[in-house]
């Protein structure tokens, strides 16, 4: 059984920038992650009509709790709200965390993290780096934890 993935991202609210996740859902099936793109699954719920929004957020949050891992896109300055509650959701249920910036405008407080330190709650407090990617070839780097969690 293929583990199963949860992608947090913003990528959904623009034409252009949706064919972003091509990339990464590509890397993550070819190492038999199943992924969960919360854009894809919400176009049939839209087409349902009323009460959409609401349905949208429930099958999000359902579908993260199934999920083994949460790949979170955090770029933007800040990063997209949506994003940064689910992030908030998998600490809670205590999921495993990655997060992807690839923007390289500073977006924190501190000088130990890239971002806000209550994200970095849900990676490990020593050697957190090798949980967080500034590029797709990150992903599949064996000095990262991605290969790590996917192959075990």
């Amino acid at each position: 059984m293929s583990k199963k993935l949860y992608l947090a991202n913003p990528y959904g609210f623009s034409k252009q920038t949706k064919t972003l996740l091509k990339e990464f859902i590509e890397i993550f099936n070819d190492l038999d992650v199943e992924v969960f793109e919360p854009f894809d699954k919400a176009k049939t719920i839209i087409q349902k009509g009323s009460q959409w929004a609401y349905k949208v957020a429930s099958s999000n949050f359902h579908d993260l709790k199934e999920c083994d891992c949460i790949f979170a896109i955090v770029n933007g300055n800040p990063p997209d709200e949506g994003v940064m509650i689910e992030l908030g959701i998998a600490i809670a249920l205590k999921k495993k965390i990655f997060l992807f910036r690839d923007d390289f405008r500073n977006c924190s407080d501190s000088d130990q993290y890239p971002l806000n330190l209550m994200l970095f709650l849900g990676l490990p407090k020593d050697n957190w780096e090798k949980y967080y990617f500034e590029s797709l070839q990150d992903i599949k780097s064996n000095k990262k934890g991605f290969m790590e969690w996917a192959k075990n």
